[in-house]
């Protein structure tokens, strides 16, 4: 029994099923893909900056690229990279230090760039290429700011349909034997033995000796069903869809991030309207990482763009997400510090939707994978901003969990068990504010 039919239920029973698994149902009382799922930037990398994340999402990777191939290419994967730009001399030198630490971590190795680059188009490369100098790094993407002096340029990296990666695993699931119910966990009934059934409103009780808590954002409640706190938070991130009707973002782009705070040119009018509003922190020195990339296929007008220019977190997420309505516009002025063409939407935004989901996370941003609770309960979660990417890695975890097979090395580093370590909780206590990897 499987709660929840995001990416990492769907995975999860996926991958029990390749396993010989038959016997699977997974519950969701709305239909699979469709709370936060269907609202994620698509995007993948390998590019992190720790060994365990390194590993899980390589083999991510691997599985997505395997999966790729089997399915006729069904879910549309890329490998444009990851290309993160900076216009500041200190940060292109963080930046340089970082890729020659991820590289060794095994991510792949590092070219450096001081001059025009080469094997632009070559998407079989890994690691990364090192931009030095502002026109080396415009040698090849000439769309960039002036302003940029450097970049960094991830190669395993890029995006997919989501929504028909999950599709293709449900039709998998389904042809295996396995089945998908609507309704709402409501109960998990155990003894001395462990888990042995699960209530589901609407549909009644199931006899069960394995449950998966695949929750996404709503792992928190579940978890206490089995009496398990899990150390969880959710914080509300937001993407904006829009038509590019002026041609603004290159569409030969690969995901561009911008490293640097940047602070928006209101005018004076404006920013008293904005002070006025509620929105005073939009009018000060606004944080690094705002990123985009085209959507779509050849022919495509529309392009996405991200950031969390504001933190709000919650323990208690819940649906419609608050409105930003300002989100639009700052992403799209924020994006023209890196891309200059996109400042013709400066004064007249672009036709363009809103959505988004939360990122459910631990203070360490590293997931949790493995059993939880009662002898039978496993957990598949705290996936934060790269759901999609790990969905492959921790939905065969979790079923070689189930299945008693061989763990990789990464397991351990995913187990809620490590908080039963004191020396690891103590180390928690030097991350930063937030924990983002």
């Amino acid at each position: 029994m499987i709660c929840g039919a995001g990416i990492a239920g769907v995975s999860a029973a996926f991958h029990l099923a390749r396993l010989g698994v038959t016997d699977i149902v997974v519950v969701d009382d709305r239909p699979p893909l469709t709370l936060t799922s269907d609202k994620s930037t698509e995007c993948y990398r390998n590019w992190w900056p720790t060994k365990p994340m390194v590993d899980l999402m390589s083999r991510s990777i691997d599985l997505l690229e395997s999966y790729a191939i089997e399915s006729g290419d069904r879910f549309s994967l890329s490998r444009r990279g990851y290309l993160y730009v900076t216009a500041d001399p200190d940060e292109l030198a963080s930046m340089v230090n970082a890729a020659e630490a991820i590289g060794n971590l095994g991510a792949g190795g590092v070219r450096i760039h001081r001059s025009a680059s080469v094997n632009g188009d070559d998407d079989t490369l890994d690691g990364a290429d090192v931009f030095l100098t502002g026109d080396a790094l415009r040698s090849r993407f000439e769309y960039l700011t002036p302003t940029a002096l450097g970049g960094v340029h991830v190669r395993r990296a890029g995006w997919l349909s989501a929504q028909q990666l999950g599709a293709w695993m449900v039709e998998e699931i389904l042809a295996s034997g396995g089945v998908f119910l609507q309704g709402s966990v409501d109960a998990v009934g155990s003894d001395d033995r462990g888990i042995r059934w699960v209530s589901v409103e609407g549909v009644g009780t199931i006899t069960t000796s394995t449950f998966v808590n695949a929750a996404g954002p709503l792992a928190g409640d579940v978890g206490k069903l089995i009496g398990v706190d899990l150390p969880i938070h959710s914080e509300i991130h937001q993407k904006v869809s829009f038509k590019d009707h002026k041609q603004a973002f290159p569409r030969q782009a690969p995901m561009v991030i911008w490293n640097d705070p940047q602070r928006l040119a209101w005018d004076n009018e404006v920013r008293e309207m904005l002070v006025e509003s509620g929105y005073s922190d939009a009018v000060g020195t606004l944080p690094p990482f705002v990123h985009g990339r085209p959507e779509g296929g050849p022919g495509s007008e529309w392009a996405l763009g991200l950031w969390e220019w504001r933190t709000r977190t919650t323990e208690n997420p819940s649906w419609p997400l608050p409105e930003d309505p300002l989100y639009p516009e700052l992403v799209m002025r924020g994006l023209s510090a890196m891309l200059p063409a996109m400042s013709v939407y400066a004064e007249a935004l672009p036709h363009h939707t809103v959505d988004g989901g939360y990122y459910t996370k631990t203070i360490e941003n590293m997931p949790i994978v493995g059993p939880a609770g009662p002898t039978g309960s496993y957990v598949c979660g705290a996936l934060s901003g790269y759901g999609i990417m790990a969905a492959c890695a921790v939905g065969e975890l979790v079923a070689l969990h189930i299945t008693r097979g061989e763990l990789p090395p990464y397991s351990s580093a995913c187990d809620l068990r490590r908080y039963d370590d004191p020396a690891y909780v103590a180390s928690l206590a030097t991350l930063g504010a937030t924990g983002q990897i």
